[in-house]
């Protein structure tokens, strides 16, 4: 073994040209592998973060998962009913905060009452419907990112004027509202109030910022046309990732409608799936190039050590011994090229988070960069596997060798 090393330095020390161009060429490979896989979950994670922060991980609501079964159903199996209108059921969460104590008991997270509706905001003669959220500015602030997405006044505003309204900050550009002013809300039950604009909100994701307002639990009341509902119950979960699961028990708990970020989204994240396919495969593409100079290379020094490997043949080394040699050959270079792609891959990454970004549909002001020791290991792995696969056909036409064929100067 320590001969087939030695063996195998020697030739990849006596090459220094060509032994640099493949490390560099794998190098260069496992780098920019290194510097893309960062780039593309960065932005990936960075679009997660804002979706996820811009609303509460789990929303309960006020509705069945499945509407309940028509009592004639259960009673005449064979009997099909058409037409049936049912009593009409008042709206709202049942015994709210009741539930909200049970869920303290036991989730890791915290939970804040609500309640939703739809208005018609109006202004200097301009109309457009807006999705209120009556919240409790105490507990809002532990379920949502609000606080830090007002831009103008502050979450505490709400308690200093009459009927106070936060809204989006392009939903108020949109009809040309400034804080301060005076709004007409109107709801579906044919309410109307006068509202006034204390803050301005921006939360990165534009149909919110389009669309959103927030005011007193008290006022979504009034506009909903029933003292004391509470149709939502708002959950932030401290993984957010278990927001699914913690979403099926507290349904399966409460009877009522949960629904986690991942299932509101679920059209989203599916694109982030083939995004991410499609980011490998690129990735998989630029290593598989550079692996075609390491058979290059581990091919030229084959074809000019081909009397050296019939005399070390006619010495008594075996063909298994001569296949080592050179895949220990192509092994040295991918190894090598991995451990200077890992430090390009570094440099090209930090490079990348340098660069500034002016623009104003954008919130960050640099490109978001994730670094994590997965990226360098599949890249580092993939390269080395590729390096393996291409020492392996030139070390298998070097085992062939036949000495005889070549002393005797056999073509």
């Amino acid at each position: 073994m320590n001969l087939s090393l030695d063996i195998a330095i020697t030739h990849v020390r006596f090459r220094v040209r060509q032994t640099l161009v493949g490390v560099l060429g794998v190098a260069t490979g496992v780098g920019f592998s290194v510097m893309m896989a960062a780039m593309m979950e960065g932005s990936q994670r960075d679009f997660i973060t804002q979706l996820v922060d811009s609303l509460p991980h789990i929303q309960l609501k006020d509705e069945r998962r499945d509407p309940p079964p028509q009592p004639a159903l259960a009673r005449y199996d064979a009997v099909a009913f058409s037409g049936l209108s049912t009593m009409r059921i008042r709206p709202g969460i049942k015994n709210p905060y009741a539930i909200l104590a049970g869920l303290d008991d036991w989730l890791p997270g915290t939970a804040a009452p609500s309640v939703q509706t739809q208005a018609v905001v109006r202004y200097a003669g301009r109309d457009t419907t807006a999705a209120i959220t009556g919240i409790d500015p105490r507990r809002e602030k532990d379920v949502s990112k609000l606080p830090e997405q007002i831009r103008q006044g502050t979450l505490e505003d709400l308690y200093k004027a009459s009927n106070a309204i936060i809204l989006g900050d392009r939903l108020a550009d949109r009809i040309g509202v400034r804080v301060g002013n005076t709004i007409a809300l109107a709801s579906g039950t044919g309410r109307v109030m006068s509202a006034t604009v204390v803050a301005l909100f921006h939360s990165g994701v534009a149909q919110a910022d389009e669309s959103q307002a927030y005011t007193l639990m008290k006022t979504g009341q009034i506009l909903a046309g029933q003292t004391g509902l509470v149709n939502a119950i708002r959950i932030r979960v401290t993984d957010i990732m278990s927001a699914r699961e913690m979403a099926a028990r507290i349904e399966a708990q409460t009877g009522y409608k949960a629904v986690s970020w991942q299932e509101a989204n679920e059209d989203l994240l599916s694109a982030l799936v083939v995004r991410n396919v499609i980011m490998y495969s690129v990735v998989g593409a630029i290593l598989l190039v550079a692996s075609f100079g390491t058979y290059n290379i581990i091919s030229t020094i084959t074809h000019e050590k081909t009397r050296d490997i019939a005399i070390l043949k006619s010495l008594g080394l075996t063909s298994r011994t001569v296949r080592r040699i050179f895949l220990m050959e192509a092994m040295i270079i991918g190894l090598a090229g991995m451990l200077v792609g890992w430090g390009l891959g570094l440099v090209l990454s930090a490079a990348m988070g340098s660069i500034q970004i002016k623009s104003p549909f954008m919130d960050v002001t640099h490109l978001p960069i994730y670094y994590t020791w997965s990226h360098y290991l599949i890249a580092g792995g993939v390269a080395l596997a590729a390096s393996a696969v291409a020492g392996f056909l030139p070390a298998r036409k070097a085992a062939s060798v036949q000495p005889v064929d070549i002393i005797r100067g056999a073509s």
